[in-house]
């Protein structure tokens, strides 16, 4: 019998154990997935957690509902990886060995790695939204707050789902107004990069909202330390921003293990070719979602599409033939703009957001690159479409992993 292993039971390590199940036969292939977690967190849940538009039992469900039958489940913290061996050392001590490893491993705030961020103010008047628990922390800080300087940072890139911060400021413009107290509260939305966004008709777009809605934004901001007792953040220019609500994206890391195994770069991301998903180093390895260094973004919509090529390129590696699926870095992102509208940016490794229609060319109903209430019902129904399709495996109608150019406005 051989044996596929899984590490990581997020999004991209339950798609590929639901494909490959439907996919090899399972009297020659064992399945194993492996997670320490035993709850499967929708993560882009967390944005509307602090403004309690969705509640902790919205967004949080048993990781065992989604393991496919037929797949073997250990609950488990992962010690190693040793890909020399072809084995990976568990918690307990014991070993699995496999014939292919898929990395989904995943990415983790590190907020530990700028002087004071994790001070005395961490959970008093430093949050983050990119945690479970830092999302419900920041939800009962908002919900007594009196208003004052709210600035919502980014240490550095990458991070998982880059346009979280910009909806955190355009819903926080929402929320304020809805409580009328948003003369109350000045927002600055402070970034390491030198506009809005990383593609420039998107930055365009998104700053002209930001300046709509009276949003400060102050880019290449390099954050050199949090001064506790000052309320301040510091570049390491010397710019000073003061605060008194500081909602932070920590530097966003692999996990440990990769670290500790030697298959990561300095920020424990594993090299990865960028159109098979195959580790660059192991042949026998596969990595997909935040685990990759790929230049794409760390959003849900790239695990979903990187599924269904890497999928494909493991049946042609069992084969014995050329890996021939190119993955083309498609991401597809709603941003959430607050007042019940939101945009929709679609993209890849070649093209940056344009206008134009989707998932349907010249008929959409999704517009991109404008604000609509349409993309914004279109945000929240991708809640039931990640729970009960995108998780389970199965197709979603029109929406395909390689970028579709047709219905786009280049010129």
């Amino acid at each position: 019998m051989k044996r596929l292993l899984i590490l990581g039971a997020g999004t991209g390590g339950t798609i590929m154990a639901q494909h490959l199940r439907k996919e090899l036969d399972k009297g020659k292939w064992n399945i194993t997935v492996v997670d320490e977690r035993t709850d499967h967190y929708y993560q882009p849940g967390f944005l509307f957690l602090p403004f309690d538009q969705y509640k902790p039992e919205d967004i949080v469900k048993p990781i065992t509902d989604f393991i496919p039958k037929g797949v073997d489940f250990v609950n488990s913290r992962i010690e190693n990886i040793l890909p020399e061996e072809h084995k990976v050392i568990l918690a307990d001590g014991n070993a699995l060995e496999y014939d292919i490893l898929i990395v989904a491993t995943g990415s983790e705030i590190s907020p530990e790695e700028i002087e004071g961020m994790k001070g005395k103010e961490w959970g008093e008047s430093v949050f983050t939204f990119y945690t479970f628990e830092g999302a419900k922390a920041l939800r009962d800080k908002l919900r007594n707050w009196k208003g004052g300087r709210l600035v919502v940072h980014i240490t550095e890139m990458p991070i998982k789902c880059p346009v979280a911060p910009l909806e955190f400021v355009f819903l926080a413009d929402s929320f304020f107004k809805e409580k009328n107290m948003r003369e109350k509260v000045d927002i600055t939305y402070v970034t390491p990069l030198s506009g809005a966004f990383t593609k420039p008709k998107a930055t365009a777009a998104l700053e002209y909202l930001l300046k709509e809605k009276n949003i400060r934004i102050e880019p290449d901001f390099a954050i050199e330390s949090v001064d506790n007792e000052a309320k301040t953040i510091i570049d390491y220019g010397g710019k000073i921003i003061p605060f008194d609500l500081l909602v932070t994206v920590p530097t966003n890391k692999g996990s440990d293990v990769i670290e500790k195994s030697g298959m990561g770069d300095e920020l424990n991301f594993i090299p990865t070719d960028k159109g098979t998903l195959q580790s660059k180093k192991y042949p026998d390895v596969f990595v997909i979602g935040d685990a990759t260094n790929v230049p794409t973004s760390k959003a849900g919509s790239v695990v979903h599409f990187e599924a269904e090529i890497l999928a494909e390129n493991i049946l042609s590696y069992i084969k014995g033939q050329k890996m021939t699926e190119e993955f083309d870095g498609h991401a597809n992102c709603f941003i959430e703009t607050g007042g019940g509208k939101a945009l929709l940016i679609d993209f890849n490794y070649d093209h940056e957001p344009v206008t134009g229609t989707f998932p349907i060319a010249g008929l959409g109903p999704l517009r991109l690159l404008k604000e609509s209430r349409f993309n914004h019902l279109g945000k929240l129904a991708f809640k039931w479409v990640y729970w009960n399709m995108l998780l389970k495996g199965r197709p979603i109608p029109f929406v395909t992993a390689r970028m579709n150019v047709a219905g786009k406005d280049y010129n």
